[in-house]
């Protein structure tokens, strides 16, 4: 192992979070050293075969603008893609792909390898030490201490994580990994508040051992648009996955060895995520139904092992065998690795400021699965930000606090810091007031200056997105004209009429319509999934630009409280006329600003009213 005695700024965990901290750190110019427990697990994709998907798709193009790595690694792996949700309305169009995940990995760990100003470090960091509530060292297993200015924490799954299948333990933070253990007992000691919360898996098996006669092909689009708004050349591959459903045989064979899985038997203590559920709990739970969906998706190019999507389970590995054999085509399935549900450690996300910082002790920062969120994007999309704030912090700038009506990462941000969390963490888009805004189609619009004033992206990445905007001011300008004579006898119209009136109408399509008129062809795009994004975006405003104009106004209305600050050492027990429980929350929250207290869990407007007052005081 190197021994370094200080750098800028430790990253522990070499996951989603920890690379893009990583990665940032060194693109704004900073020493960073990472230190991870096994080098040849940078980037791994330890669960399911897939970046994006609702919500968390918009989250990737949010990364990509704010100098993230995952959509340009997804770009570069892909086997599939798909907008899913295309049959609803606009604001919860999401892109997923399915990825080859040693392709995704090999992409992630050659640039983390090349980074200049990283160091890697194959190590265990076991103790966190600070002086006058300020981080100055990580001492490693072993010994060998680092001195550094700023440190961010991205253990994943690894912190004292217990993997369970059926009545087996196994200490591991992955499937064949060894867990991280001390940094707990050491954080604890510091005065943070820990819980335990669990995550599933399910079976990988061969693929051989499947009669795919029997399963449903499905397939991504044929034209899809790429993740990265910097990818060229996108021609995707379109491989298959397959689709079966379950059978009440498959789900009484569940049934009769519920009492085996450590969930019901009272083996596992710590909280699920309920979005999620296990085979189990579907059966269990949804007995009504009388089957449910599983996704067969390859692991990556012609790869013989398969990830089943949707059978998430503890159960006993021969239950899990036995009640998949009893679906058609898998008759003859074999185990690569049985499913399991893994325990862990994480800590309130309430101790954590809006930069992800911690409220006690200055430049200690926690990114990902720490803070009791689930998936590859909300980890990446932490550990980014994370990274960003950290040099903020050691150059004495403001931290960047991206608003709810600015990203799904800021609305992931604000969620943990403000309602904490009792189980594992998803974004959605229904976790969004203002999802009519946070399209996956215009992040380059807004994020675009906060790129800029931080200097996320280079200048020719930068000059990529000033042209993308600057093709759709030209669009905009053309559909504020209005149709010429000849147009109007053509499209069967009574009078002179702006375009944008009449795309407003359900049916019509502005690039139908742009074609027919001839403007189509005043515009200059780089390739065609530009072009299509760039046209289906402004029509997007322009058929929802009621709702759109709605979120303005409530935006422009609660602004005001966002810029209210609340004193850190603000008593709340002592101020007449809060409600007990807004006392209670608010004194564990700590929000920053009246905007965070006011969306507490547990804290009503009339509480508002009487914190305002009482801030509003000389």
């Amino acid at each position: 192992m190197k021994q370094l005695n200080k750098t800028d700024i430790v990253v522990v965990g070499g996951g989603h979070a920890g690379v893009e901290a990583s990665n940032i750190i060194s693109k704004l110019g900073k020493k960073n050293i990472l230190v991870t427990m096994d080098l040849s697990a940078i980037g791994r994709m330890s669960c399911n075969p897939a970046i994006g998907g609702v919500a968390k798709g918009q989250m990737v193009r949010e990364i990509d603008m704010l100098g993230g790595l995952m959509g340009r690694a997804a770009d570069s792996s892909g086997l599939q893609y798909k907008l899913l949700n295309k049959s609803k309305g606009r604001s919860v169009w999401s892109p997923r792909a399915q990825v080859d995940k040693r392709a995704y990995e090999k992409f992630i760990s050659n640039h983390i390898l090349h980074l200049k100003n990283t160091t890697l470090i194959e190590g265990e960091v076991v103790s966190v030490n600070s002086e006058k509530n300020k981080i100055v060292s990580v001492g490693l297993r072993g010994g060998h201490k680092i001195k550094t200015k700023a440190l961010i924490i991205t253990c994943g799954t690894f912190l004292s994580g217990t993997i369970h299948v059926g009545d087996r333990k196994i200490p591991a933070g992955r499937m064949g990994e060894s867990r991280s253990e001390g940094i707990t007992e050491n954080l604890i000691a510091l005065g943070f508040k820990t819980m335990r919360l669990k995550t599933g898996t399910p079976p990988r098996v061969l693929r051989s051992s499947i009669n795919w006669s029997q399963l449903k092909e499905e397939f991504g689009d044929e034209n899809p648009v790429p993740f990265s708004h910097f990818t060229d050349n996108f021609k995707p591959k379109n491989e298959a996955c397959h689709t079966i459903k379950t059978n009440s045989q498959c789900h009484n064979e569940i049934k009769k060895n519920l009492h085996l899985s450590p969930m019901y038997s009272g083996e596992i203590k710590a909280v699920g995520p309920r979005y999620c559920p296990s085979i189990e709990d579907k059966v269990k739970r949804f007995s009504e139904q009388p089957s449910h969906l599983l996704f067969l998706e390859p692991e990556w190019q012609n790869s013989d092992q398969i990830y089943i999507n949707g059978f998430s389970t503890s159960l006993p590995e021969e239950a899990q065998h036995k009640s998949l054999k009893l679906l058609p085509g898998f008759e003859k399935i074999e185990f690569l690795r049985p499913g399991y549900a893994i325990e862990y450690d994480c800590f309130f996300p309430s101790q954590l400021k809006a930069t992800l910082e911690t409220k006690d002790i200055s430049g200690l920062f926690f990114a990902g699965q720490i803070n009791g969120t689930s998936g590859y994007e909300e980890a990446a999309a932490q550990g980014l930000l994370a990274g960003i704030n950290s040099v903020q912090k050691i150059e004495n700038k403001k931290g960047l606090i991206i608003k709810r009506s600015e990203g799904y990462v800021g609305v992931l941000v604000d969620d943990l810091v403000t309602k904490d969390t009792s189980e594992p963490y998803r974004m959605f888009t229904s976790r969004a007031e203002y999802r009519m805004m946070l399209r996956y189609s215009n992040t380059d619009e807004r994020l675009c200056e906060i790129a800029k004033k931080h200097n996320l992206l280079t200048g020719s990445e930068l000059s990529l997105i000033d042209d993308r905007i600057a093709e759709k001011e030209k669009v905009r300008k053309l559909v504020s004209e209005s149709f010429s004579k000849n147009n109007i006898k053509d499209f069967g119209l009574k009078q002179k009429l702006p375009i944008r009136e009449y795309i407003k109408r359900p049916t019509i399509s502005l690039f139908e319509t742009l074609t027919k008129t001839g403007k189509i062809k005043n515009l200059k795009h780089s390739n065609n999934h530009t072009e299509k994004e760039i046209l289906e975006d402004v029509e997007t405003e322009i058929k929802y630009s009621g709702y759109i104009k709605r979120h303005l106004r409530e935006i422009e209305k609660t602004s005001q409280s966002e810029q209210l600050f609340i004193n850190k050492g603000l008593d709340y027990l002592s101020i007449s006329g809060l409600s007990s429980e807004a006392k209670e929350k608010l004194s564990t929250v700590r929000p920053q600003t009246l905007g965070q207290a006011s969306r507490v869990s547990g804290v009503s407007p009339a509480d508002i009213s009487v914190l305002l007052l009482h801030l509003s005081k000389p």
